[in-house]
């Protein structure tokens, strides 16, 4: 539980649909700190619906239910204000943003995160100093930190990338997508061991 008796993350009756077409039918979810949930089901049961819906995604209705996120109504708030207060998605597709290189975004995401949490911003050589030791983690060349954020990534590449997004950001509640799906087995074995180094007693992952 967290500090202030509530769980960290809670979902009652989340219905949600798409061009009203119901895909979730009341979906009941609590997650304390420091806890790992495994949702499984088919193809078209609703996981990437209820991992979009809980990142803010626009194109979905939803229907009827309720999601708070440390005690607050996650479904008011803006999907900046949701990474900014701790929430991360890992995309079961990553997008390509051509034009952006990964240092970039990574240290503006880091930095909005940081002054949200009160903290400081970090500089230039503070930044790197963090990168590199999860790069090292994640088996990744520092090389890929000056290219475009997954343009022209392998797809073993771009699941690492989302990985090094969370280790950076080191969010309270990840949202991770079928981050194994279409790996290799190198690759599936270096995402999941840095999925597994991120574990602590206050992060949780669905």
């Amino acid at each position: 539980m967290s500090d202030n008796g509530h769980p960290l993350f809670e979902v009652q009756n989340l219905k949600v649909a798409i061009d009203g077409n119901e895909i979730l039918r009341g979906v009941d979810l609590t997650i304390n700190e420091g806890e790992i949930h495994a949702i499984m089901g088919r193809n078209g049961s609703g996981k990437s619906t209820l991992a979009g819906i809980l990142a803010g995604r626009s194109e979905y209705d939803v229907t009827s239910g309720t999601a708070r996120y440390q005690n607050e109504n996650l479904l008011d708030m803006e999907p900046e204000e949701r990474a900014r207060a701790g929430v991360f998605l890992a995309f079961q597709y990553p997008v390509e943003i051509a034009g952006v290189n990964n240092a970039y975004l990574l240290k503006a995401a880091l930095n909005e995160v940081r002054k949200h949490r009160g903290e400081p911003e970090l500089d230039a050589i503070e930044f790197m100093t963090l990168v590199k030791k999860q790069l090292a983690v994640l088996e990744m060349s520092p090389e890929l930190l000056n290219r475009p954020v997954n343009d022209g990534f392998s797809g073993g590449e771009k699941k690492r990338n989302e990985v090094l997004q969370m280790a950076v950001l080191n969010p309270t509640l990840a949202i991770l997508d079928e981050t194994d799906s279409g790996l290799d087995v190198d690759a599936l074995r270096i995402v999941g061991e840095g999925v597994t180094a991120l574990r602590s007693q206050k992060n949780s992952m669905l």
